[in-house]
């Protein structure tokens, strides 16, 4: 029995949920983001002396430490290099191109709007995060939206932890499927590039992950840096249109300027809807999952890592925005049929040899650091959920999920994660409105 018919009633089930419960779900987002800003007198102003004064104390208290010959575990200086490091990676890169594709120009405008009001929807997931975290017997510290939502009703807590199973299978699914497209214009065929990712979720699932973990986190600043550089030297190159590409940003923000979108009913809705999705995705605000690093770190404050948290979302509004000017600026965006490469496009027609490189490099330094921190945070979600038991066949499922992923279609890939998407955003932004209002003082700068 062929497996596609399946596949394609699963992909049109997806285009359905999405089509059905899409607008709903956006305005719920974009208006608990818009609600907490206001909530919090806007924090991304306000908290700005707070986020100075934690990164001058940390870099003294840093300073101090090295002449007395101790480092403390986490510094408010290592804090936040770890913040940025969780939101840094493909969806940065890839993100916005596909949201432009979608959505038209204006959905880079709905991206970057999201991120900034967003901010503070981590800000708050963030801090809860850390108010309600426990110890395990053998001291292992657990926190994150499966602890806050406890506050709020049991059954969503459970909720989410119970999405967040699949959640974690489909974003590394993403992950491959991204991979496996840019690789592919390469010549290295699908099953090469799924079977390695196979292989490198297999070595860490098997305690492999502290090394492969260790090279990963060490090498992922340089690519950033590398690919932000190489970035802005080809925007450089061609100013006059870079300033078109703001200009048809701004001018697309309430019209349907999206070719292969306007096929498929492009709206200003669209525009909106997918850079908001996008938002989220690459962001991680509204998912509560970045919460769950965050949970680990020392300090007696939990609003000052929630301030952390609030501003290294800055990052992922630079590297977003860059990103989505490179297709602008090159055109890609405008040929073609739905696909993960856009980027991949624009760098090879800016610079043939070297920026096609600079984009492998850093895609796959991206993917191969996501997949470790999805396989790692999924079997510790599972296991925590079902009391250790059946682990060893979600490691099977999280395996075959990579593997599998470089075969699906870029827009069944993208289907599937929407709808994951929603089924764990939607109880975890109820659940923090929810918890803003009850108790404010948790939060209070």
């Amino acid at each position: 029995m062929s497996i596609m018919p399946l596949l394609l009633k699963l992909d049109y089930f997806f285009a359905r949920f999405i089509e059905i419960f899409a607008v709903p779900a956006t305005i719920l987002f974009f208006g608990v983001a818009v609600i907490l800003t206001f909530k919090s007198d806007f924090a991304q102003f306000r908290a700005f002396p707070r986020f100075w004064k934690i990164i001058t104390e940390g870099f003294a208290r840093r300073k101090n430490n090295k002449k007395n010959g101790k480092m403390e575990t986490i510094d408010s200086f290592h804090a936040l290099s770890t913040a940025m490091a969780t939101t840094i990676g493909m969806a940065n890169i890839v993100g916005p191109s596909v949201a432009i594709m979608a959505g038209g120009p204006g959905a880079l405008f709905w991206l970057v709007v999201y991120i900034f009001f967003a901010s503070v929807t981590k800000f708050y997931e963030v801090t809860f995060a850390l108010h309600t975290r426990t110890k395990t017997k053998d001291g292992r510290v657990i926190g994150g939206p499966s602890q806050y939502l406890k506050l709020v009703s049991p059954i969503l807590a459970h909720w989410y932890g119970f999405v967040m199973i699949f959640l974690f299978g489909a974003w590394s699914a993403l992950q491959s499927n991204t991979l496996a497209g840019v690789l592919q214009e390469e010549g290295i065929s699908l099953w090469i590039t799924g079977t390695l990712l196979g292989l490198i979720v297999l070595l860490v699932l098997r305690g492999g992950a502290k090394r492969v973990g260790f090279i990963a986190s060490k090498m992922v600043p340089i690519m950033f840096f590398l690919y932000v550089g190489f970035s802005l030297f080809l925007l450089f190159k061609n100013v006059a249109a870079v300033k078109q590409a703001f200009a048809l940003i701004f001018s697309s923000v309430f019209s349907s300027a999206a070719p292969i979108g306007a096929f498929l009913g492009a709206t200003v809705y669209q525009a909106m809807h997918m850079g908001i999705y996008r938002g989220i995705y690459l962001s991680e605000a509204g998912l509560g999952t970045s919460s769950i690093p965050h949970a680990v770190a020392d300090t007696k404050k939990p609003v000052d890592q929630g301030v952390l948290a609030l501003y290294s979302m800055f990052s992922d509004a630079i590297i977003s925005t860059l990103s989505g000017l490179m297709v602008l600026v090159t055109g890609v965006w405008t040929y073609g049929k739905f696909r993960n490469t856009l980027i991949y496009d624009a760098f090879k027609m800016n610079s043939p040899v070297l920026g096609k490189y600079v984009l492998i490099i850093t895609i796959t330094m991206f993917v191969i650091s996501t997949i470790i921190g999805n396989s790692f945070n999924g079997t510790q979600n599972f296991a925590a959920l079902t009391k250790h038991r059946w682990v060893e066949i979600y490691k099977f499922f999280m395996i075959a999920a990579v593997v599998l992923g470089a075969f699906l279609p870029a827009e069944s890939t993208w289907n599937i994660m929407d709808v994951m998407l929603t089924l764990v955003a939607v109880p975890n932004v109820i659940g923090i409105l929810i918890l803003a209002f009850t108790k404010p003082e948790v939060t209070k700068l």
